[in-house]
């Protein structure tokens, strides 16, 4: 166990940021899941700008890596474009 009192809040910081971090990744999935599921077009189109920002939010923080961020985002266009 931590003998430093940095070292204990560091510990409690790293939970908490850990908690913060799973909870916008499952949100983000949850919102991809529910677009992907999407029949109607206009629906679709006014759920993606949302989704993208999402994805780039956590792609930004490194929750996800860029290029996972990226490949997302291209098939996301990709499925919207051909409803």
């Amino acid at each position: 166990m931590a003998n430093h009192k940095s070292a204990l809040k560091r510990i409690r910081r790293n939970e908490v940021v850990r908690l913060r971090n799973r909870y916008q990744h499952k949100t983000t999935r949850n919102a991809i899941k529910k677009l992907r599921s999407e029949t109607d077009k206009k629906k679709a189109q006014k759920l993606l700008p949302t989704v993208v920002s999402m994805i780039d939010k956590l792609a930004k923080r490194n929750i996800i890596h860029t290029n996972k961020a990226a490949n997302l985002k291209s098939k996301l266009t990709k499925h919207i474009a051909a409803l």
